[in-house]
């Protein structure tokens, strides 16, 4: 293996795009290993190194799916595997014309070191691209997700589950968050229309604004002003089920990137706002982010790194914007690596992370103050399970019902599932701490 491992220059694009692939499969998330990877693809490359990566992890479990069958025996070889679904991809879901697909992914398969295996590659990729159409439909009908959480989805959405699973497979579109102290969603709207830029409405945030047509985010306009933040469209829901934050004191509990805290101070002028984050590196793009929307000079913003299940505040604080950990299954669509790093074991232990903090930050709300909890997963054991339990060892704490026209009622709080075309899967509930 040596040999492939010393510099990358002869490497082709498919042979870094597995070498991408694998590093995911080994654990690491796709934003923490794309810059170093994206650094050595030469510029004119790049998209299509984004899309096969990006592609073939979203089609990753429906590649497999259909790969086995025509394997005699398994391969067990990842490395291997990863060529046949790449070049899988190429052939059924791009442009790519079939025989630069296949001669370019053999390739990559002897250069990373597999000769001996290029040929079993080069068979069942030309097979496949004899018979595209039969493969393209059984893609689009295996439901594409690893097993332990298919499952899941159907214990969780029996009813909905169809539709969850084939809107997971799709890519989620750029949702805007309009900056409202600078200008209003349809001057901004209008100001698009000018510029030919394709946008429209959101329909469930009245601040929201989805593009439909690809473009760069730093060049539309406003931009390096802060007239607009980049956010989903159920995410900007959260500060529309606040009481009104006016004067008073509020903690963003996990707070970086920072959407949600920009937002409050779009929206409302707190006393003091204080945003926390585990995380010190991502801590800084929220001061980055609330610098560019201009936000920075407003009421006291303490930004500070903590960790939530053992900070104290030193003071009572009147609200809590708890976006929990979670396995973010609901934002399957925005970051398809999830589909490979995510494990069966890790939702309990998420579920006993959220118990943790949401027990320490209910000791620091003041009586009569809210606690709203959110998450972008999609598993009930993460949003209306670990709800049940709250309410259940709480006898302090009381749901203060959304009243709303979106998402799915839960027994307690309520889910929005990732829609075509639209927000992702996120779940609220509203508390109100009564003694």
């Amino acid at each position: 293996m040596s040999h492939s491992e010393s510099g990358n220059s002869h490497l082709n694009l498919r042979a870094q795009v597995i070498r991408t692939l694998l590093a995911v499969q080994q654990g690491q998330s796709l934003a923490s290993v794309l810059p170093a990877h994206l650094s050595k693809v030469a510029e004119r490359d790049r998209a299509l190194f984004h899309e096969l990566v990006l592609g073939t992890l979203r089609q990753w479990y429906a590649l497999k799916s259909i790969t086995l069958p025509l394997l005699v025996k398994p391969l067990n070889n990842e490395t291997v595997e990863t060529c046949l679904y790449v070049g899988l991809y190429q052939v059924l879901c791009t442009r790519v014309a079939s025989h630069a697909a296949i001669s370019e992914t053999v390739t990559a398969a002897k250069q990373l070191g597999y000769q001996a295996l290029s040929g079993v590659v080069n068979a069942i990729l030309r097979r496949v691209s004899r018979e595209t159409s039969e493969f393209q439909k059984a893609l689009a009908q295996a439901h594409g997700l690893p097993s332990w959480l298919y499952k899941r989805l159907k214990k969780d959405w029996p009813e909905q589950q169809e539709q969850l699973t084939q809107t997971l497979k799709q890519t989620a579109p750029l949702t805007l968050r309009v900056n409202t102290r600078q200008i209003s969603r349809d001057d901004y709207l209008e100001i698009l229309q000018e510029q030919e830029i394709a946008a429209e409405a959101c329909t469930v945030s009245e601040v929201g604004i989805v593009m439909l047509q690809n473009v760069h985010i730093p060049d539309l306009p406003g931009f390096d002003e802060g007239v607009f933040s980049v956010q989903d469209e159920h995410a900007q829901l959260c500060a529309t089920l606040l009481p009104n934050l006016d004067g008073k004191v509020v903690v963003d509990a996990c707070a970086a990137p920072g959407g949600k805290t920009a937002h409050l101070l779009e929206k409302f002028q707190p006393k003091k706002l204080i945003a926390i984050d585990q995380d010190t590196k991502r801590l800084l793009r929220v001061s980055e982010n609330l610098e560019r929307l201009q936000l920075n000079q407003e009421a006291q913003v303490e930004i500070l790194a903590a960790d939530a299940t053992t900070w104290n505040a030193s003071e009572a604080v009147d609200c809590i914007v708890l976006d929990a950990p979670c396995s973010a299954i609901g934002v399957l669509r925005r970051h398809p690596d999830i589909r490979l790093l995510r494990q069966s074991s890790d939702i309990q232990q998420t579920v006993v992370l959220q118990q943790q903090i949401l027990q320490q930050m209910w000791q620091q709300l003041k009586v009569g103050g809210t606690l709203l909890y959110i998450t972008c997963s999609v598993l009930k054991a993460e949003n209306e399970q670990q709800m049940q339990q709250f309410f259940a060892e709480h006898q302090n704490a009381k749901e203060v019902k959304i009243e709303a026209d979106w998402g799915i009622p839960q027994l307690y709080g309520r889910q929005l599932l990732p829609q075509q075309g639209r927000g992702d899967g996120f779940y609220y509930c509203r508390i109100e701490k009564t003694a």
